[in-house]
């Protein structure tokens, strides 16, 4: 059976609005419990979908997304909300989506805020993302029932080319990472010390260079990196609202 492709949601329920960025190779649902969380305290909570995610074929991150495209989506997230009438607006990514909140508080200084969890804006030396990404797409044309022969030469497709996007991304990242002195703002920081994926001392070399902005840093001892929705998620949860009570005073 046919499963429905995941989309963005809109979670309307007060004046304080926040964004909510997913990671590389995901979608929305990243963050899905901690917009619940956020829109029971009364926060207005919007997730997009980044373009090319989250479709039955892994190979549209490839073939339709790019940092450029994720970039312009951030974009839009924000123009959404200042349409519907919002005036305090945050926002935060988890992974790939930490990179594209970091970029969004740089170049838009009437965000209040933000933060960035599990993201490598600031590399040390990373895992196999290649890897990952390669077990995520075979699980993806799995739960999409692929034929297998599609499936195989997809996957040979993507084992390929996905190093070529990756290094895209890192050109992008650095981008940021150098303009992060632009951050002038409270900084949420969040981050597994067991990560999997982002080595976990990027966090501490991230807060190092917010030179110009009030960083709120944790660390959780035995998370993995999808914090948002491991054992790591109440206290981030917890820890947010204390950052965000006080963001929006």
């Amino acid at each position: 059976m046919q499963q429905t492709p995941i989309k963005s949601f809109f979670f309307e329920h007060g004046p304080k609005a926040v964004i909510l960025l997913h990671a590389f190779a995901s979608g929305p649902v990243d963050v899905r419990m901690l917009a619940r969380h956020l829109e029971h305290d009364d926060y207005t909570v919007y997730a997009p979908l980044f373009t090319g995610h989250m479709t039955p074929d892994f190979s549209d991150i490839l073939l339709q997304g790019s940092p450029q495209k994720w970039w312009l989506d951030t974009q839009r997230a924000i123009t959404f909300l200042k349409d519907k009438g919002f005036k305090s607006i945050s926002v935060f990514g988890i992974s790939l989506g930490g990179i594209f909140a970091a970029k969004a508080l740089e170049e838009y200084p009437e965000l209040i805020g933000g933060g960035s969890l599990g993201s490598p804006i600031v590399r040390k030396r990373q895992f196999s993302v290649h890897e990952t990404f390669m077990q995520m797409a075979k699980a993806n044309f799995i739960r999409y029932h692929t034929n297998e022969v599609i499936m195989n030469s997809k996957l040979a497709w993507l084992d390929a080319n996905i190093d070529g996007l990756l290094a895209k991304i890192a050109a992008f990242t650095a981008e940021v990472a150098d303009d992060l002195p632009k951050i002038k703002r409270p900084y949420f920081i969040g981050q597994g010390l067991a990560d999997e994926i982002v080595n976990p001392r990027s966090a501490g070399l991230l807060r190092d260079q917010l030179v110009n902005s009030s960083v709120s840093f944790h660390e959780y001892p035995a998370a993995s990196h999808m914090i948002t929705v491991n054992k790591a998620h109440k206290q981030l949860e917890s820890d947010l609202n204390s950052f965000l009570t006080k963001l929006y005073e």
